[in-house]
């Protein structure tokens, strides 16, 4: 069974950064991790994605030169993915899921089979 649990979110001034994390717990293997954000009122969008075995990394137009996503696979028993955004903008906010998906890393929510529940993030002006 496959456990997520993000952790990191917070209230957050513009301009400063966020380091979001993830535990993957379980059947992990052979899947790339991907983190999303949706905001109130909007549908769930792609931030960034990582595949393990590649070290490919996806990012979304919106976050990309500001964002790093990367990853800790020493603990075959919960491998840690993480997010750092810098920069932050008004348009950050929101609750960053991270999901699993395989083969291959995707910035489609729909081909995530996996996901936690979320940390809220918010940007104070």
């Amino acid at each position: 069974q496959v456990q997520l649990v993000e952790t990191g979110g917070g209230l957050v001034q513009a301009g400063g950064s966020l380091r979001l994390s993830c535990a993957a717990s379980g059947r992990t293997f052979g899947y790339a991790t991907g983190w999303f954000r949706q905001a109130p009122g909007k549908e769930r969008e792609f931030v960034a994605a990582a595949w393990r075995s590649s070290g490919v990394t996806l990012y979304a137009e919106s976050v990309k030169g500001r964002s790093t996503i990367s990853r800790d696979d020493s603990d075959n028993a919960k491998n840690m993915v993480y997010l750092q955004i810098n920069s932050l903008k008004p348009e950050d906010p929101g609750v960053y899921f991270c999901a699993l998906t395989s083969p291959a890393t995707s910035r489609w929510a729909v081909d995530y089979s996996h996901w936690g529940q979320g940390t809220q993030v918010t940007v104070s002006s």
